[in-house]
């Protein structure tokens, strides 16, 4: 039934009358194509769509359609696999119906109706149940098992259910509730997208989320349930930080949102994600992973629609009680989009244009990620670890929307072009990099790995922050100027950065380093600096301490299988203590 009528179109915005039957965030339907909207505001009767496709040929005069429900996207069996846009239609189905150019105002269910799963019942007849409490499995992929959870709302007594193959549509179970009515309940489920999904509490998030990156899980650590950010300019590897992150995070769930990048950049995400082994299962890494793909020539509004999509379903996976990873690439160009409706909607404009509640709206973006007990009475706990790439333009990290990023977020990974260009990998700059989840997982990390670790941590960081400022003094009066302990230091440092922070993505072993080959390379580096000192204090020669082949040795650690650690690093323990006696031997015979 037609409600109204466009009476202004600008953009991606159009302006309808007679919408005052229609509610805030109703998906409306625009136009003679039927194109899909959404209303941002309401004024006197008129409503303001976000138009998620090309507007281009609209005509003042068409029809407008409110669909009387608010942007919602369906959970259940099949989202594992599948490439979505940002209004979860999925794109491999679109490209058979319309080729390569997606036509506009078609739509396509974002789950299979026609394709069987085999649901195993958990729950028999005559049970209690609540929301959250599941009902049964379905193996998905090799690697998931969805759990099909009791609705939110509903509770009561299971009247029938039942184990065999079902489409996404049909009843599994009927449940009777306190009033005597029968609820069917499907395998799949809607959701608002904009409404963060309830759980029972928030749990403080005191485990790491390991993904085998020295510079992050040694230096500035992500907790489960935690949240990040990777501003960096163009160039400086942000996307193969997250790729690392997607393929070895120690997370269950790979929910990757390309929110408005660059074309190329997707397909790259694309054509990779299928190709990557995951090393959990061997199989292809897209067995546990959803993609959303919206590139920058896409309309702007569904850059905000693909944000809350793509967290929604993370968040679905999450109440399952599995630990997530959300990747968010990225939400600068999220922001550029509320810049322009923001404009168009003749808002007053906040610093640089922006709108005067971009930090509330990432707020509400991040604040959805956490550590939970989930809903139900098996006492599950889910974690939803969310991190957001930021693109300040000329990597300027002063902009609004790094500075509203880094007020919300506990974990700061700044990128530097300087060490992009210097090939140094990953370009984490560890001198304004940190994260605030530190202290807490010191424990962990002391616990599970070293008591030691968060000791050597921190001597690190200060040995870094140090060469710092030694290299303000080399450049005034030359490296000979220093002290020969300072000059260690600067050895030391080198060995810091060059075979412990840097890191080669694309060698098969150096791609992923445990938490205790991390240990072991960094005490290796440090004991070689004590043992250095030591040697210096009993007038060993300073040339032969740093020339010592056993450096090479520390420095191809990093390279050893995993299971040869442990031997080989006791062996160099023992031989780096022989090499600086046998120095300060030769010391002490010079002198007699």
């Amino acid at each position: 039934m037609e409600q109204g009528k466009i009476v202004k179109i600008s953009g991606p915005l159009v302006v309808a009358s007679g919408m005052s039957d229609a509610d805030m965030y109703d998906v409306v339907k625009v136009g003679n194509q039927g194109l899909t909207g959404e209303i941002i505001e309401m004024r006197d009767g008129n409503a303001s769509i976000q138009v998620y496709e090309e507007t281009a040929g609209l005509q003042p005069g068409e029809p407008v359609y409110s669909t009387g429900a608010p942007l919602s996207v369906e959970l259940g069996p099949g989202l594992i696999e599948t490439i979505y846009d940002g209004i979860q239609r999925p794109l491999s189905v679109l490209l058979k119906k319309t080729g390569t150019n997606i036509a506009r105002g078609v739509s396509e269910p974002a789950l299979d109706r026609d394709k069987k799963w085999d649901f195993v019942a958990a729950t028999k007849v005559g049970d209690e149940v609540s929301a959250g409490e599941v009902l049964g499995t379905v193996e998905e992929t090799i690697a998931v098992t969805q759990r099909i959870m009791v609705p939110y709302k509903v509770s009561g007594k299971v009247k029938s259910i039942e184990s065999g193959s079902f489409t996404v549509d049909e009843t599994v179970a009927v449940i009777e509730d306190a009033s005597g009515k029968d609820i069917e309940v499907k395998m799949m489920q809607r959701w608002p997208v904009r409404v963060e999904r309830p759980y029972k509490e928030k749990l403080s998030p005191e485990e790491p989320l390991i993904t085998g990156q020295r510079v992050i899980d040694t230096m500035f650590p992500i907790a489960k349930g935690g949240v990040a950010a990777v501003p960096g300019p163009f160039g400086s590897g942000k996307t193969v930080v997250q790729h690392q992150l997607a393929k070895w995070a120690d997370a269950d769930i790979v929910v990757y949102i390309g929110c408005g990048e660059r074309g190329n950049e997707m397909t790259d995400v694309l054509n990779e994600f299928p190709e990557l082994v995951d090393p959990k299962t061997g199989e292809s890494l897209m067995r546990r992973t959803v993609l959303i793909a919206n590139t920058s020539d896409m309309p702007v509004a569904a850059r905000e629609a693909s944000v809350y999509t793509g967290i929604t379903i993370a968040e679905y996976f999450r109440d399952m009680g599995y630990s997530v990873a959300l990747m968010a690439d990225s939400t600068s160009r999220w922001a550029e989009a509320l810049r322009e409706m923001s404009g168009r909607l003749e808002e007053m404009p906040g610093e640089e244009g922006y709108p005067a509640y971009l930090a509330s709206r990432l707020a509400q973006f991040y604040e959805r990620a956490g550590k939970v007990v989930c809903l139900g009475g098996e006492g599950r706990v889910g974690a939803l670890s969310a991190i957001g790439a930021v693109s300040p333009p000329g990597g300027d990290i002063s902009e609004p929307v790094s500075q509203a990023t880094l007020r919300i977020v506990k974990v700061f990974w700044g990128l530097d072009a300087n060490l992009a260009h210097a090939r140094h990998f990953p370009a984490i700059n560890w001198l304004n990099s940190y994260s605030l989840y530190a202290d807490r997982l010191n424990v962990w990390f002391a616990e599970n790995v070293n008591k030691e670790f968060p000791n050597h941590r921190a001597r690190a960081l200060k040995l870094l922050q140090e060469e710092d400022e030694l290299n303000e003094i080399v450049q005034l009066v030359g490296v000979d100027g220093l002290s020969k302990e300072d000059q260690l230091k600067l050895e030391v440092c080198k060995m810091i950065r060059e075979d412990y922070l840097h890191q080669n993505a694309f060698h098969e072993v150096d791609t992923f380093t445990s938490t205790n080959k991390q240990f072991k390379l960094l005490d290796l580096i440090l004991r070689y600096y004590d043992e250095g000192l030591r040697g210096l204090h009993e007038h060993a020669d300073f040339k032969a301490i740093t020339s010592l082949p056993l450096r090479e040795d520390i420095g191809r650690f990093k390279y050893l299988e995993e299971d040869v650690v442990d031997g080989e690093y006791a062996a160099l323990v023992g031989k780096l203590e022989a090499s600086i006696e046998e120095l300060i031997k030769k010391a002490g015979e010079l002198n007699d």
